[in-house]
């Protein structure tokens, strides 16, 4: 039973969140002032370490003049599809396999495999055999995504209480329903735990392809940057990178407050 004069479950989150807010420009703000600091001690060129001025004027130009909305845009959609396509094909195969341990045993290998191999290293082998258009990138993305989404879908569907499977069966379930009422709520908690790490490695996995080669996107700003000794301007860029993927983190936080209500009315009550 509820107890007396405790907030529900809406007011929890409320305040959760207040409190991240302000942690997170707490934690900004002193990173700001670090950073100020340092160029005030040691006073370096701009183009080894502009100051955040510098940086915030850089911003403003590039932002007024379209170049930061175009090459963003970009890789912003890069990172939507190959995390929508990576953790889509992680879900499902993670699925089969959990029904299937002769599957698991024999994909495994195949998995481990894919995985000891760095990104850096075969994103250009992709870049070659696929162009540096953005089907490479989002398969980079994808890859990326892929193996963690995968491990996280397995764990959970395997975490799923077997005397619930048993009842399910007594109750003559179906596949359909028993994937519907009980594997997906039960599994999903560490479903989106993989899709928050997935979300941030996503956007490495673009960067990682747009470095290695392509001519739009927030990597390409940065090679821009970087041959020409705009220092600030590969900052924006970073920085911007840091922002979208705090982004797309936030929103899976977002989707899980509202997907896993019911675990924090269960705990209230």
């Amino acid at each position: 039973m509820k107890q007396q004069g405790m907030p529900t479950p809406k007011v929890q989150l409320q305040r959760l969140t207040s409190r991240r807010w302000v942690m997170g420009v707490l934690a900004l703000l002193f990173g700001l002032a670090l950073w100020q600091l340092v160029w005030m001690l040691l006073r370096l060129p701009a183009f080894i370490l502009p100051s955040p001025s510098m940086v915030w004027q850089k911003f403003l130009i590039t932002l007024s003049n379209g170049l930061l909305w175009r090459h963003l845009s970009y890789t912003l959609l890069e990172v939507i599809l190959g995390l929508m396509i990576g953790s889509s094909l992680a879900a499902l195969l993670g699925y089969f396999l959990s029904k299937s341990p002769w599957l698991e045993n024999f994909a495994s290998p195949y998995l481990v495999a894919s995985q000891s191999v760095p990104v850096v290293a075969i994103a250009p082998l992709l870049v070659i055999w696929f162009g540096p258009g953005m089907f490479s990138k989002v398969l980079i993305c994808s890859l990326t995504v892929f193996f963690p989404v995968l491990i996280n879908t397995l764990v959970g569907l395997r975490e799923v209480p077997q005397d619930l499977r048993e009842l399910m069966r007594s109750l003559r379930a179906t596949p359909a329903q028993t994937l519907r009422y009980l594997e997906l709520p039960a599994s999903l908690p560490v479903f989106l735990g993989g899709l928050r790490v997935g979300a941030t490695l996503s956007v490495i996995g673009a960067i990682v392809g747009e470095l290695v080669g392509s001519d739009r996107g927030l990597g390409f700003l940065i090679n821009v940057g970087r041959g020409q000794y705009d220092t600030a301007l590969v900052f924006v860029a970073v920085i911007t990178l840091m922002a979208l993927a705090a982004a797309l983190y936030g929103l899976i936080l977002l989707l899980e407050s509202r997907l896993l209500s019911w675990q924090t009315w269960r705990k209230t009550n």
